[in-house]
């Protein structure tokens, strides 16, 4: 059983084939129960954020968790295959460390992945589908981004999504205290969003989520009103600014409803932010006068802003990753080794008791102590190493060169006798 990764992320998918593939969180459970039941596939966890979808997977049949995919989308294979990566043992291990430490993020080393990664170990864990393998690969993965956060500066003058909306924002309007910012969603990165704009202090800010103790829960930190969702139509020409994230299946914000907004507002413009996938704001929206609409990928424009200071503290992270790798590798072949191992030592042991059997026997019969005892280790001498010398004597040729030295090497002999 090997592991694997497979999925699509910013880097080989547009926006609009990522919403598409993305999971919704309550489905996450039946997602996994479903992939890991009737195939190959033993243990399994999905990671889905508005920039990836991923599957961490142990199995023998990686284009099954493909075709799975595709199926449970609702969506033909060829239209989805273009955009998909599939890694196999070392290279899954590898992306999933680069993953969590951010060097595969959209913003560099930003902190919200490594969240998002330990959310989907403990979706696993919860489901069931966690084993032996991912436990352990996920256990590293923690301490692998741990040390590179520690012990680099990958995290250093990071530009995270929430200050990039700020920044957009501050492309429009002069300063961010003059502006009314509504949030919908209540989720982490909307907290972050929230707490980036409340550094600029806005005149007025609001929070509309489905769930309203929540809303009040995230409002209650940052001196906000509360909305209830189903009022943003009628509330929506009071603010400047929009930033929305839910896992909402459809759009919230429609094309008719910011039509009616911008006409109350007299034309003044207004920013929306739409950082969710699939997407909150239909995509229409961003054709109308006054409207600045912004997506996640529109905010990779301004992640460039600092890069180079961070290229050495990449190239060191890259150095802790590619350690790593090899040590769970070799923690994984070890663990192949186990049943060998143990079927070694049980045959060792066996062969023991039928000697120390033998020996107690003739003591008893009052045969003389050291002539039994030398018989004992004679005896389990010759059945030990009856298998090595059955094995060197049946050798011939090339076959008996490298027979000989497996077997010098096994017994720590001096390669020159």
């Amino acid at each position: 059983m090997q592991l694997y990764a497979l999925g699509l992320n910013h880097h080989t998918a547009p926006l609009t084939i990522r919403e598409r593939l993305a999971f919704q969180p309550e489905r996450i459970d039946d997602a996994l129960h479903d992939l890991t039941r009737d195939r190959s596939v033993r243990e399994a966890a999905i990671l889905s954020t508005c920039n990836r979808t991923e599957l961490y997977f142990a199995g023998e049949k990686p284009q099954e968790a493909a075709d799975w995919l595709a199926a449970f989308h609702r969506m033909p294979l060829p239209d989805v295959s273009p955009y998909l990566y599939a890694y196999p043992q070392r290279d899954a291990i590898r992306h999933v460390f680069r993953v969590a430490s951010g060097l595969d993020s959209m913003v560099l080393g930003e902190p919200q992945i490594l969240g998002q990664v330990k959310e989907a170990a403990k979706r696993a864990e919860e489901a069931g589908t966690m084993g032996v393998l991912l436990h352990k690969l996920f256990q590293n993965t923690f301490a692998v981004a741990k040390e590179v956060r520690s012990t680099t500066a990958i995290g250093a003058n990071i530009v995270s999504m929430a200050a990039a909306a700020v920044h957009l924002a501050e492309r429009i309007f002069e300063r961010i205290s003059d502006q009314r910012v509504l949030f919908i969603g209540a989720g982490e990165m909307i907290d972050l969003c929230a707490a980036h704009f409340a550094g600029g202090k806005p005149r007025l800010m609001a929070v509309a989520n489905r769930t309203e103790a929540r809303a009040q829960v995230l409002a209650s930190r940052f001196d906000a009103e509360v909305m209830r969702l189903d009022l943003i139509g009628e509330m929506l020409p009071r603010f400047d600014i929009v930033v929305s994230c839910t896992a909402a299946p459809l759009p919230i914000v429609g094309l008719g409803m910011v039509e009616r907004a911008i006409k109350a507002r007299r034309h003044r413009p207004i920013v929306m932010v739409d950082l969710a996938v699939p997407r909150d704001i239909e995509p229409e929206v961003g054709k109308l006068d006054d409207v600045f609409l912004y997506t996640v990928d529109d905010l990779a424009q301004l992640v460039d802003a600092g890069i180079e200071s961070r290229q050495q503290a990449v190239v060191e992270a890259e150095q802790i990753i590619d350690t790593r790798v090899d040590g769970f590798l070799h923690w994984i072949e070890a663990r192949d080794a186990v049943p060998t191992i143990r079927a070694l030592r049980e045959h060792a042991e066996s062969l023991r008791v039928a000697e120390v059997q033998r020996a107690a026997k003739l003591l008893a019969r009052g045969e003389d102590p050291q002539a039994v005892l030398d018989a004992l280790s004679q005896g389990l001498t010759k059945k030990l190493l009856h298998g090595p010398t059955r094995y060197l004597n049946q050798s011939e040729g090339d076959q008996l060169a490298g027979a000989s030295d497996l077997v010098k090497r096994l017994f720590n002999l001096d390669r020159g006798v």
